[in-house]
This record gives structure tokens, sequence and C-alpha cells, in this order.
């Protein structure tokens, strides 16, 4: 098979047995091109890499200044390649199995204060075109940081999650899991008020003839639904109506607001992550040391023995 056929299995396996999500299979092909370009400038193909190629190409990426998660990722990427290979019988040995990453410096993530998560909402409320973009705004404001969901998770939601007035969410996360999350009265308020005008919006749509959409955020795009892409610029545009630094702002920092504000609150960890949907405790444990930070940092600010 050519590099590029190995490739395409192997995601087609990744989405069949693992139900990989299409943007960690985009990521993996990204990387595994890379790799297959990099190797058929020196005339291999995947079938004749040995370790020492790998390790050349590690050091190829570092060379090219890629950060440290980049490179973790690509090897992350090369590695699961040649675990199916092996496992399919295409190669007799995994020439990637001892190969070590090169570690990944631990950044926490960027959160945000009550205080400017209040002023986003605020801005999401009075913005759009007409009365109908104001309340979608809204409401994907306030799902967003009443529930912490993923982007992809938001945008994607079927309106049949949405009837009922539901006091909560089902949720199909990273892998095809699916969890329950709970919904503030404000975001229940939001949500049933946005679906009254989308219905009325539908229904106008079906009597010019045009298909009613399975989506609670309908878009005429190819998805069928608002886009990620459109929502972080979005998201962006709230931020500046709001008075807040847009560069702080993304929807994945309301995601680490929601976890954040909810510790802070005497939320129990296990908790927060069954909410997020995180598959190990660990990746929830990074919003403690968000949490000991700030403390750290409120001590530093207000404490007189803080002051010269």
């Amino acid at each position: 098979m050519s590099d590029l056929q190995w490739i395409s299995t192997f995601l087609d396996a990744q989405s069949a047995e693992l139900g990989a999500a299409n943007n960690t299979q985009l990521a993996y092909a990204r990387d595994l091109k890379d790799f297959a370009a990099w190797i058929s400038h020196r005339n291999l193909s995947f079938q004749q890499v040995e370790r020492d190629t790998i390790e050349d190409y590690l050091i190829s990426c570092d060379a090219q200044g890629l950060a440290k998660s980049t490179r973790a990722r690509r090897l992350s990427a090369i590695k699961q390649l040649y675990r199916f290979a092996f496992d399919e019988g295409w190669r007799d040995i995994n020439p990637a199995i001892q190969i070590k990453g090169p570690g990944q410096d631990k950044r926490l993530p960027k959160t945000l204060e009550v205080a400017e998560v209040d002023e986003l909402l605020k801005a999401a409320r009075d913005s759009g075109r007409n009365k109908l973009d104001r309340a979608r705004n809204k409401c994907l404001m306030e799902l967003l940081y009443a529930t912490g969901m993923r982007v992809t998770e938001l945008v994607s939601l079927p309106t049949s999650s949405a009837r009922g007035n539901p006091s909560m969410l089902l949720v199909l996360g990273k892998g095809g899991k699916e969890r329950m999350v709970p919904l503030s009265p404000g975001a229940r308020d939001a949500l049933a008020h946005w679906l009254e005008l989308r219905d009325a919006a539908e229904e106008k749509n079906k009597r010019n003839g045009k298909p009613n959409s399975t989506y609670l955020f309908p878009s005429r795009g190819k998805l069928g639904h608002l886009t990620r892409h459109r929502f972080y610029v979005l998201i962006k545009e709230f931020a500046v109506a709001g008075g807040i630094d847009p560069a702080k702002v993304t929807p994945h920092t309301l995601r680490h607001a929601f976890a954040t504000h909810l510790l802070a609150n005497g939320a129990d960890l296990r908790a927060i992550q069954t909410l997020l949907g995180h598959a190990d405790i660990a990746t929830t444990e990074i919003y403690t040391h968000v949490l000991d930070e700030r403390l750290k940092e409120l001590v530093l600010e207000h404490h007189p023995l803080s002051k010269e």
C-alpha cells in the first residue's frame, strides 16, 4: 500500500472502532501527511521507516521551532499509526514503540472573572442585526457558560434535545460519549425564547419551500448548523462590545470559567469531571491549580505584608 492508503485505512479504523471525533481525525491526517512528505524526500515509505528515522524527524521538527505540544502530538499520531500497522500485520515490529516524546510545558488554562462573564452575556444579548440574532447569541452564551460544553458540542446540538423546557441537556461528546448537563434558570429562559423565535423562522422557511433544520442553531452552510469558526468570531465581537480584551476570550475560555467558578464555589471535582466529559480526573485537576494561582494573586495583591 502507498503511504496515503496507510493513512486512509488507519483513519477509517479510528472512526469505526474508537469513534474518533472528526477534528481528531483531521489532526491525525495533517500530522501523518507531514511525516509522509518528510520521509518521501529521503526515498522512504511507512513500510521502510525505522526508529532512527522517526527520531530524525522529531529533531527536524524541533529545528523548525515547533512547540513541544506540536511535536508531542505528531509523535502520538505516528505511534498510533505503527501500533495499528503492527496489529494488522503490516509491520513485523513497531519502530515507534520505545520513542519518548518531548513532554509538554504545563500551562494553566486561561479563565475569566465572574464580572467579565457577566459583561460577555450582556454584550451577547445586545449584539446582532435583528431580534432573531440577538436571541440566538444570548442563548449560545448562556448555554456555554451554564454547561461548560465544548464549542463543537454546543453548535451541533439537535433541536430535539431542547424540546419540552428541559432542566438538563443530553450532550454528545468526544468519541460519541453521551452525558447530561444541567441548565441554569437563565439558560432555560434563553433557550425557550430562542426556540420560540427559531421555530417561527423555520415555519416561514417551510412555507417558502425550504427544508426544516434538525439543529438548534441552524445555518445555510454545508454542515447545516452554526460553525465553530463563526462562533469563534462572534465571541470575539462580544468581548469587544463588553470592553474585554478579545485576546482573553475564546469559546474554550468560557469552558474553563465554568469549571473554575464551580470549583471556587465548592463543587466536587468528580462532579465537574462528569459535567465536562473528561475521561480522566487528572485532566480536571488542572482547575485546582488555576484556583490556587488565583488565590496566591489575591494574597499578593491585597495582603498588607505583601506591600513595601
